[in-house]
């Protein structure tokens, strides 16, 4: 093809037009190179999604910690808590651990 004959197309027509390459060089510029590029603000919605679902995860963990230490407050719930998780007893008095086969089993299968 000739150069005439490229001239005469209106698709090239139409994209060669100044004011359609004002624009086009407005929406890669938008798009791609602006401070405030669609990229950008797509990367920041991701960031703020991740941040809102940290902050709904925190919040349960922090729900779950007040019925905790509301629980906590009654002594008996403390003392059994302790004894339990932490293995204390009181003064003269044996603790025995009792494990069942099965969980023993379950620990050298691992």
């Amino acid at each position: 093809m000739k150069l005439s004959e490229l001239k005469k197309n209106k698709w090239i027509r139409f994209i060669s037009n100044k004011y359609v390459l004002i624009l086009l060089l407005f929406v890669v510029w938008m798009i791609f190179f602006d401070a405030n590029s669609y990229l950008i603000h797509h990367e920041l919605d991701s960031d703020i999604n991740a941040l809102e679902e940290n902050a709904e995860f925190y919040q349960n963990e922090i729900d779950k910690d007040k019925t905790f230490i509301k629980k906590m407050e009654d002594s008996n719930e403390m003392e059994k808590f302790a004894r339990e998780k932490y293995y204390l007893k009181k003064e003269n008095e044996d603790i025995y651990i009792i494990e069942h086969e099965d969980s023993i089993k379950k620990e050298e299968k691992r």
